[in-house]
C-alpha cells in the first residue's frame, strides 16, 4: 500500500520502485520497518532503537538523566553531591540543591534562546557550574558538549558550529577571548556564559554566572516540565566530539540511556555502596570533554549517590597528589601518564632515602609484588595472609597509601591510553592494584573493567555484564579486531552518516578499531591498534606499541619513545628523555628529572639537561641507550621487528606541544609531520643492521 501513490504517478516511477523492490532484501539488516527507529542514526533529532536483553542487567528499564537524577534525589537528598574549595573554605552541595540548581540553569538556557536539540559548549576545568552546565543543558533539550581546555579558537569554533551551539560556557577571560575572536564564525551563537572571577569588560550577551543563574531563577516551571516530559531514553543528549587524532573530531552522539544504563551497569560490576549505607568519594580532575571523567565523575557517582570533590586547576601540574590527601577518596581512575608521573616522583624521593630505609622499601616491594601475582593467579582468594606480607604493609604499604591520600581507596583504574607493564608492576609492588579498564567515546566509556577478583597484568579485564564482544577477522594467534554490543554502544555520529556506517556494522555491532585477544580465561588483551600498525616496505605487520614500551622497560630515561617504518625498509625509532615540566605552561624544560639525574650518574654521566644528551652528544648514555635497544632486539620475533636507527630528541612531548592528545595519547600523524626532517634522515642511506658489535649512531 505505501507504494500505491508512487504507482499511480507514472512509468519514472514505477521503474524506481520496481528497483527498489529488487533491493530491498540488501537493506533488510540496517533498515527497520516504517516507524520503527534503527540501531543507529546521525540525525540530532533521531531515535535509536535500544540494544536490550532478555534478563540480568541488559533487561533493566531505560531511563533518562531526569529520571536517574530525581531518583537520586529521593534517596541521597541530603547527601554531598559536589564540594570544593574557595580559599581556605570547603563548599558543599548536597543531592537536592545540586538539582534545583540545574533546573535553575536549564531555565536560564531557554530564556537565553537554547532550542531543541541545539549544543551548550562548556569550555574550562572541572567545576559545580561545569556540571550544572552539562545537566541544565540536558534538562532543557539541548546537547551538553564538552570542549577541550587545549583546544585553539579554530578547534573551538569547529564543534560549535558542528553542534549547533546556542549558547557557550567558559571558565575565565583567557578561555572567553578564544570564543571573542570567532564569535562571528558561529551563526547560532546566542550567549556567551563565564563563570569564574568577573567579566573584564561589559559585553552584549556575555554574562557571569551569577547573571545567567538570575535569569531562570524566577521563571515558570511548566515550559522546562514539559520539555523533560517529552524527553526519551533513546534521544541523544550528550556529545563527546574525538579528540581528532585522525582528522576532524567527530560528535559522537550518546543518548540519555547510553549514560544511566552505563553508569548502572558499571556500579553494579565494579560493586559501588550506595550512599544509604557509606559514601563513596572521587576527585575529578581530568577533562570533562572526555568520556572518562564524565561517566565516572557525573554520572557513576550519581547513581550510587557519591561524592565528587573538586580538584585544583593545576591538579596535573603538581597539586592533585594535595587533594587526594585531603578528599582520601575510595575510586581513583588516573590515565597511564599521572600514574607514570607518581611512579617516577616516588622513584626521586627513594632515591635520596637513606640505604637502611631503600633496603627496607625494596624487601617490601617483593614481598607485595609476589603476594599480589599470588592473589591474581588464584583471583583473589588467598588463604591466610603471609606474616612478611603483614610486616610489610605496616612498615611501608600503609604509610605509602597515606603519603599518596589513597588510604581509603581500594578501587585504582586506568585507562584512555595503553599503560606499561613496568608501571603496573610498581604499584602492584606497593600494594596498590592498578585496574585496566577498556573502552572508548562510542561505548560511553568502557566495555571491558578488571575487578580485584578477576584482573590479570596489562589485561583490560572481561566485559561488563549486559555487553558482549566479538573479535572480527582472527589471525592464526586469535589476534582480532574488537567488536562491541550493549546499551553503552552510541547512537551514532552528529551529521556523519557514512563515518557512522564505518564504525557499525549492519547488525550493530562497534568496531573498535583495536586489535585484540582473549586468553583462555577470558581476558582480554588489546595487542595493537590497525590505524596505528606499521606495514613494512617488506610487507610485515608490526603494532608499535609493544616495542615502544620494551624500549621504555629497557631504557628507564627514556619518556616517550615512537616507533617509525610504515612502508618503510627497516625500522626506526624516535625518543625523548625524562625532563621537568613547566608548572605554569606545562611545556617541557631542558633539565632533567631527578631520577633521570640519578640514572645518568649510575650510567657514568655528568648530564643534568637534554640539550647535553641529544644528537648524540654524551657517550655514555648514548652508549647505554643502544644497548638497552640491542637487548629489546635480542627479542624480537623477526629480523624486520628490530630497531636499526634511533635519535633522541631535543625536547619531550607534550599537549602543549601537540604531540600528546588530551588523554597523553600519542598523536602519531602529528609527530610524522613536526619531526619529519629527522624521519627523514634515517632513510637517507641503507641502514647496516645494529648489533652490539655495530651500534649505529643516531643521526
Amino acid at each position: 500500500m505505501t507504494f500505491f501513490p508512487l504507482l499511480v504517478t507514472g512509468a519514472g516511477n514505477l521503474v524506481s520502485v520496481l528497483r527498489l523492490i529488487l533491493l530491498l532484501p540488501l537493506y533488510s539488516l540496517s533498515v527497520p520497518a516504517a516507524g520503527e527507529p534503527g540501531l543507529w542514526t546521525s540525525q540530532g533529532n533521531g531515535e535509536v532503537k535500544l540494544r536490550m536483553g532478555e534478563s540480568g542487567l541488559a533487561a533493566e528499564t531505560p531511563l533518562t538523566i531526569h529520571q536517574m537524577f530525581t531518583s537520586a534525589v529521593e534517596r541521597f537528598g541530603d547527601c554531598t553531591a559536589l564540594s570544593w574549595k574557595e580559599g581556605e573554605q570547603q563548599k558543599i552541595l548536597n543531592y537536592r540543591d545540586y538539582y534545583q540548581a540545574c533546573r535553575t540553569a536549564a531555565k536560564s538556557f531557554l530564556k537565553l534562546g537554547l532550542e531543541r536539540y541545539h549544543g551548550v559548549g562548556i569550555l574550562g576545568f572541572n567545576s559545580s557550574e561545569w556540571f550544572i552546565s552539562d545537566i541544565g543543558a540536558i534538562l532543557a533539550g539541548g546537547f551538553a558538549v564538552g570542549i577541550y581546555t587545549t583546544n585553539s579558537p579554530e578547534a573551538c569554533q569547529y564543534v560549535a558550529e558542528n553542534c549547533k551551539a546556542n549558547v557557550l560556557v567558559v571558565e575565565n577571560h583567557k578561555q572567553l577571548q578564544k570564543i571573542l575572536q570567532i564569535q562571528d564564525q558561529l551563526p547560532h551563537l546566542k550567549a556567551i556564559v563565564q563563570y569564574k572571577d568577573a567579566l573584564k569588560e561589559k559585553r552584549p550577551n556575555v554574562y557571569t554566572w551569577e547573571e545567567f543563574m538570575e535569569l531562570g531563577r524566577d521563571e515558570p516551571d511548566a515550559p522546562l516540565d514539559e520539555i523533560i516530559a517529552s524527553q526519551k531514553p533513546n534521544q541523544c543528549c550528550t556529545l563527546i566530539y574525538t579528540s581528532g587524532t585522525t582528522g576532524q573530531p567527530k560528535g559522537v552522539m550518546l543518548s540519555h540511556d547510553n549514560l544511566t544504563w552505563t553508569a548502572f551497569a558499571i556500579s553494579r560490576h565494579v560493586r559501588l555502596t550506595e550512599a544509604t549505607q557509606a559514601q563513596e568519594c572521587v576527585v575529578s580532575y581530568l577533562p570533562l570533554s572526555h568520556i572518562a571523567a564524565q561517566m565516572v565523575d557525573i554520572w557513576v557517582t550519581m547513581k550510587v549517590g557519591g561524592a565528587t570533590y573538586f580538584a585544583q586547576p593545576d591538579a596535573l601540574k603538581g597539586s592533585l597528589v594535595n587533594t587526594l590527601k585531603e578528599v582520601r577518596p575510595t575510586a581513583f581512575m588516573g590515565v597511564p601518564r599521572v600514574w607514570e608521573k607518581m611512579q617516577e616522583k616516588m622513584k626521586s624521593v627513594s632515591a635520596k632515602s637513606s640505604t637502611v630505609r631503600r633496603k627496607v622499601a625494596a624487601w617490601a616491594k617483593d614481598v607485595g609484588l609476589q603476594t599480589n601475582l599470588t592473589k591474581m593467579s588464584q583471583n583473589g582468594a588467598v588463604g591466610r595472609t603471609p606474616l612478611n606480607y603483614r610486616v610489610a604493609k605496616k612498615l611501608v604499604f600503609k604509610k605509602v597509601r597515606k603519603a599518596l591520600g589513597l588510604d581509603r581507596c581500594n578501587k585504582c583504574y586506568t585507562g584512555a591510553a595503553p599503560i606499561t607493564k613496568d608501571t603496573l608492576e610498581f604499584f602492584l609492588s606497593l600494594d596498590i592494584p592498578v585496574y585496566e579498564l577498556y573502552g572508548m567515546s562510542e561505548s560511553t566509556g568502557p566495555h571491558t573493567i578488571s575487578l580485584p577478583d578477576a584482573f590479570r597484568l596489562t589485561s583490560c579485564g572481561k566485559e561488563i555484564p549486559g555487553c558482549k564482544t566479538k573479535l572480527h577477522n582472527p589471525d592464526e594467534e586469535g589476534n582480532g579486531e574488537i567488536c562491541f554490543w550493549g546499551r553503552h554502544v552510541f547512537m551514532g555520529y552528529l551529521n556523519m552518516a557514512d563515518k557512522t556506517e564505518e564504525a557499525l556494522d549492519s547488525d550493530g555491532w562497534l568496531h573498535s578499531g583495536d586489535l585484540g585477544k582473549h586468553d583462555q580465561n577470558g581476558f582480554l588483551f588489546i595487542t595493537g591498534r590497525i590505524k596505528e600498525l606499521i606495514i613494512t616496505a617488506g610487507g610485515e605487520n608490526i603494532p608499535p606499541v609493544p616495542i615502544e614500551d620494551a624500549v621504555k622497560e629497557a631504557v628507564p630515561l627514556i619518556s616517550n619513545a615512537m616507533l617509525i617504518g610504515d612502508k618503510r625498509k627497516f625500522l626506526s625509532m624516535l625518543l625523548t628523555i625524562k625532563s621537568q615540566v613547566n608548572g605554569e605552561t606545562g611545556t617541557p624544560e631542558d633539565e632533567l628529572t631527578p631520577e633521570a639525574v640519578e640514572l645518568c650518574k649510575k650510567l657514568g654521566s655528568s648530564a643534568t639537561r637534554v640539550s647535553e644528551i641529544c644528537g648524540g652528544r654524551d657517550r655514555a648514555i648514548h652508549a647505554a641507550i643502544q644497548e638497552g635497544i640491542n637487548r629489546v632486539n635480542e627479542k624480537a620475533t623477526s629480523n624486520a621487528q628490530r630497531i636499526q636507527k634511533w635519535v633522541v630528541l631535543d625536547q619531550d612531548f607534550s599537549i602543549t606541544g601537540g604531540e600528546l592528545g588530551p588523554t597523553m595519547k600519542l598523536k602519531r600523524p602529528v609527530v610524522m609531520k613536526m619531526y619529519k626532517e629527522q624521519i627523514e634522515n634515517f632513510y637517507k642511506e641503507v641502514a647496516t643492521p645494529s648489533t652490539p658489535d655495530n651500534p649505529l649512531p643516531p643521526k
